[in-house]
């Protein structure tokens, strides 16, 4: 089970806000302070890098997330930074696929919106899904590394341990003697796990946007924005549930595109190129689709969460208006390559 978003209870936490006028003399990026990101599954990967980024150029941010108490270690230092821009800073540690937590996050973001502020940006970034395979794996042929072996006339357990080590440290060549990845041969993926990563993954994004619309919180020039990956059309194996919930995702944001236009709301979802997050590392295979990803970019390197912050905040900004309703490939071109070094 994939699951960013964990099931420990926590209290909503609350920071000073920076929601004074300013000047219309100061920098644009100080400007914004009345202007909100909000930001689902914000305490790693892309979400923590967005909320760094917009809060960079001036936005206040607030983050919903699910995290046990020990993470919470790594997690505060990071708002600490964010809090420290004087920027208005709001977090809470609870479920966003709850209907009742939602609205009381909503209650708690309104609260500090205030007069004049609005929700100018919503990054839904929820990691909490299933990665079970459909149906029994085929036994892999790896008789590669047993015939090099047999050529060498060495150990094929000790060369395989060698060519483990080594692909751990990033030496990608070696993904075809490297162990295989390893997935159960018992439990396999049902109806229930498809329909709840769906949810998570996928059509969770219009309960919020309805429910930000509906309160009246959106600005006058309102950016969704959802993230997808290459297995939206790719099968990556144990990847069909959040695969479904990414495909998912990108119809019900074409639909908040066409019909919430009206009400000044753009939406858009970025796919991101393989990118070594907390979420990709609980893939099985994670090590072989990231050296794969490495081998044929043709910048030789994964995308990283800060890429993916970077192109959401060009989105955000007045010059990218007319764009929305599209699937937006951010990968260094890792997804039209067919090289392979």
């Amino acid at each position: 089970m994939l699951a960013l978003l964990d099931p420990s209870p926590w209290t909503p936490r609350s920071r000073r806000s920076n929601d004074k006028e300013r000047s219309e003399t100061m920098p644009i990026e100080q400007s914004r302070s009345k202007e909100w990101a909000l930001i689902l599954g914000g305490s790693s990967g892309f979400g923590l890098a967005t909320a760094h980024k917009l809060s960079m150029e001036g936005y206040s941010v607030c983050v919903v997330h699910r995290d046990r108490r020990g993470a919470m270690k790594r997690i505060e230092p990071e708002f600490e930074k964010i809090e420290a821009r004087g920027v208005g800073f709001l977090s809470f540690n609870t479920d966003a696929l709850d209907a009742e937590q939602r609205d009381n996050v909503l209650d708690g973001l309104a609260e500090r919106l205030g007069t004049g502020g609005a929700v100018r940006v919503l990054l839904h970034s929820i990691a909490f899904g299933n990665l079970k395979l459909v149906a029994p794996e085929e036994s892999a042929d790896r008789r590669s590394g047993a015939l090099l072996a047999e050529q060498l006339s060495v150990d094929s357990a000790v060369l395989t341990e060698v060519a483990d080590q080594l692909f751990a440290e990033g030496v990608d060549g070696l993904r075809g003697i490297a162990s295989a990845p390893k997935y159960s041969s018992e439990v396999f993926l049902e109806e229930e796990d498809m329909a709840r990563t769906i949810h998570s993954m996928g059509t969770s994004l219009l309960g919020w946007t309805q429910s930000l619309h509906a309160r009246g919180m959106f600005g006058a020039d309102a950016r969704v924005f959802g993230l997808t990956s290459e297995g939206n059309t790719v099968a990556w194996k144990g990847y069909a549930a959040v695969a479904a919930a990414k495909v998912a995702l990108e119809s019900v944001s074409r639909s908040i595109a066409v019909e919430m236009a009206h009400f000044g709301i753009r939406s858009n979802v970025i796919q991101a190129g393989v990118t070594d997050t907390p979420a990709l590392r609980m893939i099985p295979g994670s090590a072989h689709l990231k050296a794969h990803a490495r081998t044929r970019n043709p910048f030789g390197r994964l995308t990283t969460p800060e890429d993916i912050a970077d192109v959401i905040y060009l989105l955000s900004l007045p010059e990218a208006a007319w764009i929305t309703g599209e699937v937006i490939r951010v990968d260094g071109g890792e997804a039209v390559s067919g090289l392979s070094r």
